[in-house]
Parts: C-alpha cells; sequence; structure tokens
C-alpha cells in the first residue's frame, strides 16, 4: 500500500505507517502533475494539508485512491460528499492542532495589547534613535485579566481557546450554532483541575459585549464578519481570526480599524492566500501570521499519528 503524503507528514506519522507495511512518499508534487503521479504509482492514500486540493477531477481520474486524508480540522480543499460518494474514505484530524490553535490565538491577543506586533516592526528601525518616543508610543498597553473574551464558534478549538482564557482569568462568552452548553475543564500540573460551565448565546449578543472577539468556525460561502457585524462591536474592541481566510470581510475590517471601531486585529488567515492584499499586510494594526495555526512540532506529531492509526484501522495492514 503506498501514501502520499503531498504537504509533508511528521516523522512519527511515517514511522507508524512503515511499521504497519505501508510505503510512505513525501514528494511534493504539483497540482497539475498529481493526476499523473498517483496513478503511476498507483497511490492508494493521499494526505494533504490546506496547500493540496483534491478535487472531482482528481477522484475521478485516481482510481486507485482509497483514502483522501486531511492533517488539520478544515476540508475545504477537499469534495468531500463527491469522494464519500464514490466510495472513497475522508479523513481528519479534527483535535490535534487544537491546542496549538489556541496557543496562537493568545500570542496574537498579548502581542496586541501591549503592541508587539508594532515594537518589533519599529524598534529595529527607530530604537536607537527614537527610544523615548516609542516607549510613549507603546506605554498605554492593558491587560486581559478581567476582561470578556468572545468566542465565535466552540467546537474542539473554541473550548480549547476558553480553557487558556479562564486560566488567564477572562470572563468568557461564546456563541454557537450547534452547541447549547459546554463543560470546560482546566486540568493543572499537579493534577488538580476546574471544571465551569458555559452557556452559549447568540452572535449578536457576544459580539455586542466582548473586549476581544475570536473565530473558530468553517470556511462558508458569505462572510461571517461584515459591516454589520463590525457595527455591533464595542468601540475598541479587538478581532482575531485564526480559522479560515475568506469569514472575514477585509475591507470592512480595515475600515473598522482605521475609523479606531477596532483597536487592533490579528489575522492568520486571509482570503487571498497564499497572496494576501498588501493593504492588509501594511496595515500598521494588524498582528500578522502566515497561516500557522497548527504549525507546532507537538500538533504534527499528533496530526501524523492520529492520520496513521485511522488508515491502518480502515485498510486493516
Amino acid at each position: 500500500m503506498k501514501v502520499l503524503a503531498n504537504d509533508g507528514v511528521s516523522q512519527s506519522g511515517i514511522d507508524a505507517l512503515e511499521a504497519a507495511g505501508f510505503e510512505v512518499n513525501t514528494t511534493t508534487v504539483a497540482q497539475e502533475q498529481l493526476i499523473n503521479f498517483i496513478n503511476q504509482e498507483k497511490i492508494d492514500v493521499i494526505l494533504v494539508r490546506s496547500a493540496t486540493k483534491v478535487r472531482k477531477d482528481i477522484i475521478d481520474a485516481c482510481p486507485s485512491l482509497k483514502i483522501i486524508g486531511r492533517g488539520g480540522v478544515g476540508m475545504d480543499n477537499i469534495d468531500v460528499e463527491y469522494a464519500r460518494e464514490k466510495g472513497l474514505k475522508v479523513i481528519n484530524t479534527p483535535a490535534a492542532s487544537s491546542s496549538s490553535v489556541a496557543e496562537l490565538v493568545f500570542a496574537h491577543l498579548y502581542g496586541g495589547v501591549r503592541f508587539l506586533f508594532d515594537a518589533n516592526r519599529n524598534m529595529p528601525l527607530d530604537g536607537d534613535s527614537k527610544f523615548k518616543d516609542l516607549k510613549k508610543s507603546y506605554a498605554k498597553g492593558v491587560e486581559l485579566r478581567g476582561k470578556t473574551i468572545g468566542i465565535i464558534g466552540f467546537g474542539r478549538i473554541g473550548q480549547e481557546v476558553a480553557k487558556i482564557a479562564l486560566g488567564v482569568g477572562m470572563r468568557v462568552i461564546a456563541a454557537d450554532k450547534f452547541i447549547e452548553n459546554a463543560t470546560i475543564k482546566l486540568d493543572f500540573y499537579d493534577g488538580q483541575s476546574a471544571d465551569f460551565e458555559i452557556k452559549t448565546q447568540s452572535m449578536d449578543a457576544v459580539l455586542k459585549e466582548a473586549d476581544f472577539i475570536t473565530l473558530h468556525v468553517p470556511a462558508q460561502k458569505d462572510y461571517v464578519i461584515g459591516k454589520k457585524e463590525f457595527d455591533l462591536m464595542k468601540s475598541g474592541a479587538v478581532l482575531i481570526n485564526a480559522a479560515r481566510g475568506g469569514v472575514v470581510n477585509e475591507v470592512e475590517l480595515l475600515n473598522a480599524l482605521n475609523d479606531n471601531k477596532l483597536a487592533f486585529a490579528g489575522l492568520d488567515t486571509f482570503i487571498d492566500e497564499p497572496k494576501p492584499a498588501v493593504q492588509v499586510l501594511m496595515h500598521p494594526k494588524v498582528s500578522l501570521t502566515p497561516h500557522i495555526g497548527a504549525a507546532t512540532g507537538e500538533a504534527q506529531d499528533r496530526i501524523g499519528t492520529e492520520l496513521a492509526t485511522q488508515i491502518i484501522d480502515i485498510l486493516g495492514n
């Protein structure tokens, strides 16, 4: 059995698959060459992250494929239903990267409230000549403790964000179309734990109340956050998007930043990946990362191992 990990896979995943008798190929094949490669090599399993797309053309043209695997949560780069109709198994790893994404949310939040994203741009340029001016510019930070965080999308990642927020001492409110309440369990290093019950609210209520808003929703046809939603937010609110590109109207986001409706924004995902809009990249109030929410060693190890386990279970090796 042959596995093509076209966007890479952790060594832990490779080791598990090879131990079960699979041949793992980590060659990155260009999108337009995938069909030929899969057919020539008689690939049984293709594993992707967010770069490679597995659409109907590949599904129809590659009869050797048995499994399509996505290392991560969202599967908008795969024609999932069509693949399943054709008898292929489609798998992903919804829980493996939750902690990594949640920690990145707080990296953006802490960096934003203390102006680190801007200070790190300007200190190399003016730190030696305008030190006192920069110190004055960045001397009005705020603390997260005691503030309200609004979580839009209260699944696995949203609940991991809630755990960190509760540990920081924040008030947590959440909105989700499918989850009415959740028990958030905080596990501490010494074996102690604490449970918190959180009942979800309407998204409008969350937008109106939250000091900081973070999105954890799948890709959708329409924007989740547009002008109407920005208008509902508090003046000086903050928006973090470490979910999917396209859930935030970036034109309205820039308007909200320019009008001081938002204090700052943190973006890990963008509408036009892998070429985000220059206006977004250059805006002085935006904290930026290049879609690295799941990109920690620990998360990639969990993703690789979880994919390997599912593949072995399905194909019976």
